[in-house]
């Protein structure tokens, strides 16, 4: 399970050039990864690395983790507004939010009071949301599920 979660995470690396970069995207696939290793070393051993129970295994993973993350992140930018440091890039918070992180970033924009007043940052996000919508049923479409 370790193995095909870190293919994974790996390959969406690969294929998407930002999230190499993301710093924050390299800390959720840490806690994937060793959120794998842990149930694999204490609770199951899996024979079939790709079947539709670690897909679906991982996609429970990455929604819980990118959620927290992108929570976090929105936390890091907040705090670094108010001591005027350096700011996490829009690019990067809203590519979190593409990949799943958009509901983290709802509960952060409201708790944290950040962000909610700029125009094309809220345009943006709503934007992220409509395009994950549209790649997660694409992803079905393709899959026949």
């Amino acid at each position: 399970m370790t193995i095909a979660f870190t293919f994974i995470l790996l390959g969406l690396a690969a294929l998407i050039y930002p999230l190499r970069k993301n710093r924050f995207y390299i800390l959720n696939s840490a806690i994937i990864i060793g959120m794998a290793y842990f149930i694999e070393t204490h609770y199951f051993r899996v024979q079939n690395i790709f079947s539709y129970r670690i897909l679906l295994l991982f996609a429970v993973f990455q929604i819980i983790t990118i959620n927290i993350t992108t929570f976090i992140a929105y936390g890091i930018d907040k705090l670094a507004a108010i001591r005027n440091d350096w700011r996490v890039p829009e690019s990067d918070l809203h590519m979190l939010e593409f990949l799943g992180g958009w509901i983290g970033a709802f509960v952060a924009q409201k708790l944290f009071r950040h962000k909610t007043a700029k125009k094309s940052f809220q345009n943006m996000y709503k934007l992220m949301i409509v395009l994950e919508f549209v790649a997660v049923w694409l992803f079905i479409k393709f899959l026949k599920l």
